[in-house]
């Protein structure tokens, strides 16, 4: 599969408008990792989940094959950024404690990403993958959000779309399984940042720049009076998998 860019054009708006990922997910897998010497975290985008793993790993390689993401990510002294896509070659064979990646699994080359992270994983090491969907707001929010997900945009998501609604549960995992654990990301947040964060949907930046209409606009208008003043609270649950190498 060769890589497809869906968010280099937004690469700036996805680093500022995108949720962010619970402190308690990462401790959770923080736990399960037989060491805190390395972690690789593939597609890693605008670095997010790579910098806060960074908190508990004494080295972080980050990997990411569009150049644009990559001039928004986060430095930091412990994470290594390449330009890669689902391969490490800078990584040494059995020498990592930890892989995650988080919401780009689905546009990998699974074959060649299980066969890397095999290749890099120490026995005993740990693959995490996860996703979220829709956001939860109110029902009546809600309903409009699941209106404009399903209308005009959704003949423009990506095939791959299906894999992030199936929770990655149609997906193959040569690994030991581990359960995923609970875990949401929760933000309070106003109209103007879900709009934004709208905005970086892959399916709406290829329906704006085809039709040459912003959708999100007339979303606004219409969740205006439904949404009230100030911020309000903004879920979204994470589906995924963990597994173990077991060498």
């Amino acid at each position: 599969m060769s890589f497809q860019d869906h968010f280099s054009t937004q690469a700036r708006g996805y680093a500022k408008a995108r949720p962010v990922y619970p402190s308690e997910l990462f401790a959770h897998l923080v736990r399960l990792a037989p060491a805190h010497r390395c972690a690789w975290d593939a597609g890693t985008g605008n670095g997010q989940a790579a910098v806060a793993l960074s908190a508990h790993f004494e080295r972080v390689v980050a990997t990411e094959p569009s150049r644009a993401q990559l001039a928004q990510a986060v430095a930091h002294p412990r994470v290594e950024y390449h330009l890669s896509a689902e391969t490490a070659p800078m990584l040494e064979s059995a020498s990592v404690d930890l892989v995650t990646v988080a919401q780009a699994v689905h546009w990998f080359d699974r074959a060649s990403f299980y066969a890397e992270t095999k290749r890099v994983l120490r026995p005993g090491g740990v693959l995490a993958i996860w996703s979220y969907e829709l956001c939860l707001i109110t029902p009546a929010i809600d309903e409009v959000l699941q209106r404009f997900y399903r209308g005009a945009i959704w003949p423009c998501w990506p095939p791959e779309r299906r894999h992030v609604e199936a929770g990655y549960r149609d997906f193959d995992f040569p690994f030991e399984e581990i359960p995923f654990p609970a875990s949401t990301m929760e933000h309070a947040w106003t109209l103007a940042e879900l709009a934004a964060y709208l905005r970086t949907w892959s399916s709406v930046v290829r329906y704006t720049r085809e039709s040459g209409e912003d959708p999100v606009t007339a979303l606004e208008m219409e969740l205006v009076p439904l949404w009230g003043v100030g911020r309000r609270r903004i879920v979204w649950p994470l589906a995924g998998r963990v597994g173990r190498h077991t060498g």
